[in-house]
C-alpha cells in the first residue's frame, strides 16, 4: 500500500502562509478554521550563545493532519466515518460522521474540529480531489519558496515531487504545473538525523520535516 504524504524543508520556509491560503481557497475552509496553520517556532537561544540578537534561531512548522501510518481518530471512530484508504490518506466519509468528535478528542496534534453549521468533522483531505487526477495538494503547487515535496513516502524521501518555477524553465504557468523537480536535486543536502516527524504515540505520522542547523523544537524524533 502506498503512503502519500508532505515533507517539508523547513530551512526553505519563509513563513509565508501561501500553502494556508491556497489550502482554504481551494477546499473552501470556513473562515476560522484551517486545515493547514503555520507555526512560528522561537526565537529561541543558540545552543552555547548569550541568548541576546543575534545569538537566536527561529523557523516556521506547517502543521496539518499527518495522514498517519496507524491513525488515533480511525481507531476511535464509532461509525468508520474517519478511514485510511490505499493510498495511505485519512479520510472522512460526511454521510457516516455523527460529530460526536472522539477522532478531535484522539488526534495527537489537534488538526480536526467540528463544522458547526454542518455538524461533522473536518480536516485535511491531502486534495484527494487532486492527487486522484495526478495533481500535487495545492499546498505544495503554492509553495513560493518550494519547500514542500509530495508523493509515496514509502519510497523514501528523494523522489517526492514540486512543481519547477518559471524562472528556472523559461515557462508559462500551466507548463510549470506539468513539470515537476524531485527533493534528492532541488534542496540542499541533509543527513538522517536531520529529519524529524512529530510525536509519535503509536500513530506513526507519515509526514517529515527537514531543519538543518538549528534545534528540532517539534517534539518526536
Amino acid at each position: 500500500m502506498a503512503q502519500y504524504a508532505i515533507v517539508t524543508d523547513l530551512n526553505r520556509c519563509v513563513g509565508c502562509l501561501a500553502c494556508t491560503v491556497a489550502c482554504k481557497t481551494v477546499n473552501s475552509v470556513d473562515i476560522g478554521s484551517f486545515w493547514i496553520k503555520t507555526l512560528r517556532i522561537g526565537p529561541n537561544p543558540k545552543e552555547g550563545g548569550s541568548g541576546d540578537w543575534p545569538d537566536v534561531e527561529m523557523y516556521f512548522l506547517p502543521l496539518q493532519c499527518q495522514h498517519c501510518a496507524e491513525p488515533e481518530c480511525v481507531k476511535v471512530c464509532p461509525t468508520q466515518a474517519s478511514h485510511k484508504r490505499e493510498d495511505g490518506t485519512v479520510q472522512i466519509d460526511k454521510s457516516k460522521c455523527i460529530g460526536c468528535q472522539f477522532c478531535v478528542m484522539a488526534c495527537p496534534y489537534g488538526v480536526r474540529y467540528l463544522n458547526e453549521e454542518e455538524r461533522v468533522v473536518e480536516k485535511c483531505t491531502l486534495c484527494e480531489q487532486r492527487i486522484a487526477q495526478g495533481e500535487l495538494p495545492q499546498c505544495v503547487a503554492q509553495c513560493g519558496s518550494r519547500a514542500r515535496f509530495f508523493g509515496d513516502i514509502e519510497k523514501g524521501i528523494d523522489g517526492l515531487e514540486a512543481p519547477a518555477r518559471p524562472d528556472e524553465l523559461s515557462c508559462d504557468y500551466d507548463d510549470m504545473r506539468a513539470t515537476r523537480v524531485v527533493l534528492k536535486d532541488y534542496v540542499k543536502p541533509y543527513t538522517s538525523d536531520q529529519v524529524y516527524k512529530l510525536p509519535d504515540v503509536g500513530n506513526r505520522p507519515a509526514f517529515a520535516y527537514i531543519l538543518r542547523d538549528r534545534k528540532w523544537q517539534g517534539g518526536g524524533a
